[in-house]
């Protein structure tokens, strides 16, 4: 279990997403279909989770968002609700009243979530505005950058599949 939450909830959220999903076939499209002020934005935020990623992890489209996962190749189980899928790490989604990152390892991880939530009031001048696992930015002016650069660095690729091995694969 993560946290109060009983594993079949984990992660399955990706099932519940709302209208919002972009139909596009790759990070281009998606990327292109933005308006632009959030492109700008999303832009900034994917290049900040590229920077700072562990080695390993994939980019691609994922539930009409952008998906950063653990390929196959290194977790062949892939993710528990849908196996042929590879194991969702962080999403990124442009959603109508918000960007939207989606990151796993702080719902699994207390700790990370503890650091987290400390941390930001040091770098954002708004209210955290956060879900189990999404952080929700609604004025694009206020994100800060140099913040979720730290939290995508804080795990690994090894470290998520740990995690996640010891909390749902039991």
């Amino acid at each position: 279990m993560f946290g109060s939450l009983k594993a079949e909830s984990y992660i399955c959220f990706y099932k519940k997403q709302d209208e919002m999903q972009s139909g596009a076939k790759n990070v281009a499209d998606y990327m292109t279909a933005l308006p632009q002020d959030r492109r700008e934005a999303v832009q900034k935020l994917r290049e900040v989770i590229l920077a700072n990623m562990s080695e390993g992890f994939s980019e691609g489209i994922g539930y009409g968002m952008l998906c950063y996962t653990v390929p196959h190749s290194r977790y062949p189980s892939g993710y528990h609700c849908d196996p042929k899928l590879p194991l969702p790490f962080i999403s990124l989604a442009s959603q109508k009243n918000s960007i939207s990152l989606y990151h796993m390892g702080i719902y699994a991880s207390p700790e990370l979530m503890q650091w987290f939530t400390e941390a930001y009031p040091e770098h954002s001048k708004t209210k955290l505005d956060m879900g189990k696992s999404c952080i929700r930015f609604k004025n694009v002016s206020n994100i800060p950058y140099k913040l979720i650069g730290e939290l995508v660095s804080r795990m690994t690729m090894e470290e998520w599949i740990a995690i996640y091995e010891r909390n749902i694969k039991k």
